[in-house]
């Protein structure tokens, strides 16, 4: 997968001047997939300019880890290793003491926990680095997994993408089903029945969609997993189901599909947003846009629905 460039420019240092030797390092490095040492970095820079020495490499690297370019990372090997930071969302590390391989990995739950830790320390952070040493299944028992490489990560982060909206789509299901039993407004009642129906009308489309990805690679079902983004948007609606339940109002229920809509929408178009072009980023944006399609029905009926009982409704939401 091609990585785009950024904008030279943004990257040179405040004063600094252009570089010609600089952005050639810069444009080599930032195709690169995984992750490169210095001296790897300097054989592949060497391949199409001869005459930029090793020494001007090395500067490079340093000057790209400090303008937040490239991240730096050591597995264990003796020798640092880089890669590509920009638009290359924060990811963890998977590293085998054996073999000296890594596997990377994306979890929203390590992240939100992390951001937690900073924040009621009152810490700005400027780089995190998770790191799990430990050995790989192939050195522990010999059983080879297909790796994830250059040529399957764009489709294995596309299956996890389906894999999330799947998950979310099946939650949302859940809850819209239940909702439209436990609410007595008829449009109430109208408007979960219709969510409901585009809920699974939706899921229908996905499940088609991974079904078609899968066929693409007869091995991606058994390939690593990228995104473990435990609960994470179905989470929400699942919460609400339970909510649901315990016994709500009509005007609850419609406040509770608002919250779960707009905490679904934003994690999506969040982390839609932090990767680059591929398949499992437009999975991202395309379900945010229904989400927020979802959240703007929600507040419009909700609004109808408050107008409708006039001050009755206004006591009821003094009483919550």
């Amino acid at each position: 997968m091609d990585r785009p460039l950024p904008d030279l420019t943004r990257l040179r240092p405040a004063g600094g001047k252009r570089s010609t030797k600089r952005d050639r390092i810069l444009t080599v490095f930032l195709r690169q997939e995984g992750h490169v040492s210095a001296d790897e970095l300097v054989d592949l820079v060497r391949r199409e300019a001869p005459g930029i020495g090793r020494a001007t490499v090395y500067r490079t690297l340093q000057w790209m880890v400090g303008a937040g370019a490239a991240r730096k990372v050591d597995f264990g090997e003796g020798r640092w290793r880089f890669e590509a930071s920009y638009r290359h969302p924060r990811h963890f590390h998977l590293i085998c003491s054996s073999c000296h391989r890594s596997s990377e990995f994306l979890s929203s739950d390590v992240e939100s926990l992390m951001e937690e830790i900073a924040a009621a320390r009152h810490f700005a952070p400027t780089q995190s680095v998770v790191q799990i040493h430990g050995t790989c299944e192939e050195c522990r028992t010999g059983k080879q997994t297909p790796p994830i490489d250059g040529a399957t990560t764009e489709l294995v982060f596309a299956r996890d993408a389906l894999r999330m909206a799947i998950a979310t789509e099946r939650s949302g299901l859940d809850f819209y089903t239940r909702a439209a039993t436990r609410t007595k407004d008829p449009r109430g009642r109208t408007v979960f029945h219709k969510l409901a129906a585009e809920e699974r009308k939706h899921l229908a489309t996905l499940q088609k969609r991974y079904q078609e990805l899968s066929a693409k690679d007869p091995q991606l079902e058994s390939r690593p997993t990228f995104l473990f983004f435990k609960g994470a948007a179905s989470g929400l609606f699942a919460a609400g189901a339970e909510q649901l339940r315990r016994g709500v109002n009509d005007q609850q229920a419609l406040l509770i599909g608002i919250r779960c809509e707009r905490g679904s929408h934003k994690f999506f178009k969040r982390y839609g947003e932090r990767f680059e072009d591929s398949e499992g980023k437009q999975v991202f944006l395309e379900f945010a846009d229904e989400e927020r399609a979802h959240l703007d029905l929600l507040i419009r009926e909700y609004r109808a629905l408050r107008d409708r009982l006039g001050p009755r409704a206004r006591r009821a939401k003094a009483h919550r």
